[in-house]
């Protein structure tokens, strides 16, 4: 029965495992012949993991909005989610465990969205990549240091399948311009770059937790809180965790700062290569106790090694604030004026300073003198794109110029975020960092908690 899919999709497997280019074959196969593209082996079948929660609807419903994809599974700790994704989806299988939907239903899926809280992404995308899946995943990327490497290595392992990152930002004319400006090197060389992230890991409200640590609580009816937990310890839950506060919990988010850092920072890394790992890091905080929440009113100086010529030293800091704290307009070459919102980006360089809100928009700052850098001489057209369906067009060997952060890229802003906000367990000190060996030259306190995490049995990352 379909034995011609059959061997069509175990061929793609072994060109995912061998590294041979996805475009050997125009499309992925579809078991169900799905006439969603236009015909057979044309639809790229999903499984959404993590169906609603604070961004998986949305990237659950933009992926299936796309003509040749659709939503096949479903997968959700929280049976009150999954039941209303379930009405959008009536024909998808559902399940509550990861593992589950990969051990019973592999064959039904071709790619995977992971939008589960941050201290799951590893473990789920790990072994998505393993078992042959593409990968939409929300940043950051990572919850722990150590995975870092232990997503990286995987996706080195499979360089045939395709992977994106939740930024979906850079579909604004404005983040593109700025890169294009950067690359140009028409403001000269980059002295420094300062990013202001807005309300901090305590803000309280929709996303964040105030702080306080209340009393054990059951968890929500119908919401499996041991696969909610995954390599997690086991600890009681409690008021302000799950579904979506759990950002400003220190064992399952990163606060403002590695929430919005794939957003703020992908610029600097798509312009400039040569920013790789982070060396040096130090975090100041008035906070101390970071046993269950993160740190507030963070300000964190990220220092990277750099060649060439398109900067002004053999170092580039980046200096990050949160809790609604900027940095000083006249220090970094800004007149008179208002930051646009609480979050932005700013790129201080010999020839001017470039100021670019996450969506726009674009200044370009010369001698206290604004201009809208959409003017800057010589920028192409920019046509819109839909950043979702630029991950399942190259998933279906569609040549898309339009896939930005794969998570080669992604890994890159993620590492900038977490070093920042566990450098703020050990406030005002300098920690030397060494990616390769994962661990901290000068610290070994620091090496020993905050670098990994022991894994609960059964949701270990996919080790490569």
């Amino acid at each position: 029965m379909h034995t011609d899919r059959f061997n069509r999709r175990e061929f793609l497997r072994a060109a995912s495992a061998t590294g041979l280019a996805m475009v050997t074959m125009p499309s992925l196969g579809s078991m169900g012949g799905s006439a969603r593209g236009g015909g057979r082996d044309t639809t790229l079948r999903v499984l959404s993991v993590g169906v609603i929660g604070t961004i998986g609807g949305a990237d659950r419903n933009q992926i299936n909005a796309h003509p040749s994809a659709e939503i096949v599974g479903l997968c959700d700790v929280d049976a009150e989610a999954l039941a209303r994704a379930s009405s959008d989806h009536p024909d998808a299988f559902t399940c509550a465990d990861y593992r589950e939907a990969f051990d019973r239903y592999a064959d039904r899926f071709d790619g995977v969205i992971v939008a589960t809280p941050d201290h799951s992404h590893c473990a789920i995308m790990t072994m998505a990549l393993a078992r042959g899946k593409h990968v939409y995943g929300q940043k950051p990327l990572v919850q722990q240091l150590e995975e870092l490497e232990l997503l990286g290595r995987a996706v080195q392992a499979r360089p045939g399948l395709v992977t994106q990152t939740g930024a979906q930002r850079i579909q604004s004319r404005e983040r593109r311009a700025a890169v294009d400006i950067l690359k140009s090197g028409g403001l000269g060389r980059v002295i420094e770059v300062h990013v202001a992230y807005g309300n901090g890991a305590l803000a309280g409200g929709h996303y964040f937790a105030d702080g306080t640590l209340g009393d054990p609580i059951d968890p929500p009816a119908g919401f499996d809180y041991d696969l909610w937990l995954n390599g997690a310890q086991h600890e009681p839950c409690r008021p302000q965790m799950v579904r979506r506060q759990w950002r400003s919990w220190w064992n399952y988010g990163g606060g403002q700062i590695a929430d919005w850092v794939v957003h703020l920072t992908d610029v600097l890394f798509y312009a400039y290569p040569e920013l790789q790992s982070t060396v040096r890091v130090c975090s100041q905080t008035p906070t101390r106790d970071v046993g269950h929440f993160h740190a507030d009113r963070v300000r964190s100086t990220l220092t990277y090694e750099v060649g060439g010529d398109r900067f002004a030293g053999p170092t580039c800091n980046f200096y990050f604030y949160d809790s609604g704290m900027k940095p000083d307009r006249g220090l970094v070459g800004v007149g008179e004026g208002e930051w646009p919102g609480g979050i932005f980006t700013v790129v201080v360089c010999e020839g001017g300073t470039m100021v670019l809100g996450p969506s726009g928009p674009l200044e370009i700052w010369r001698e206290g003198t604004k201009t809208n850098g959409l003017d800057w001489p010589g920028l192409p057209e920019y046509e819109d794109f839909n950043h979702w369906h630029a991950w399942v067009d190259k998933a279906l060997g569609v040549d898309t110029p339009h896939l930005w952060a794969p998570f080669r890229d992604g890994l890159k802003c993620t590492e900038a975020g977490l070093l920042a906000v566990k450098a703020a367990k050990y406030p005002g000190q300098v920690l030397e960092w060494d990616r390769a060996n994962l661990r901290f030259t000068n610290h070994d306190e620091a090496s020993r908690t905050i670098v990994r995490r022991e894994y609960r049995a059964g949701f270990e990352p996919v080790r490569v």
